[in-house]
């Protein structure tokens, strides 16, 4: 009498191949997170200092560019129209945060009185954005 036996082979799943596309994923993953910063500003020359902070998350942005000229997240306005702009803003949203970048080589006048705007919309939240000195 002859006995046959069966043989099942299972399926495997390899671990090592399962690991490195796992960690293959997960190194672009990151790669991708890091170069998706928001800047909703205009590349400007900032002027540097040694206590700059990096925080730049729920801001709207206001951009003061060499010439004088005021953009408000990439859109030019004049003054008149950045305060009215700001003001509504700060309706809708009363805890709304404004991030100033100037040229270095911008008129003082012009960033004092693009401050000065935000505070008349009733904005109390400011600040100031430079680049870090080492």
């Amino acid at each position: 009498m002859k006995v046959s036996r069966r043989y099942s082979t299972k399926a495997r799943i390899e671990m090592i191949p399962l690991i490195d596309v796992i960690f293959l994923l997960l190194v672009t993953f990151i790669f991708f997170t890091m170069s998706m910063t928001i800047h909703r500003g205009l590349p400007v020359q900032l002027p540097s200092a040694s206590t700059a902070m990096v925080e730049t998350k729920g801001f709207v942005e206001i951009t003061i560019r060499q010439d004088g000229k005021i953009f408000m997240d990439k859109r030019n306005v004049t003054l008149k129209d950045l305060q009215s702009l700001l003001t509504s803003l700060h309706r809708k949203s009363p805890g709304t945060k404004v991030l100033i970048s100037g040229d270095r080589k911008a008129s003082y006048d012009i960033i004092i009185s693009v401050m000065d705007a935000v505070k008349q919309s009733g904005i109390s939240g400011v600040s100031l954005e430079t680049t870090w000195k080492k």
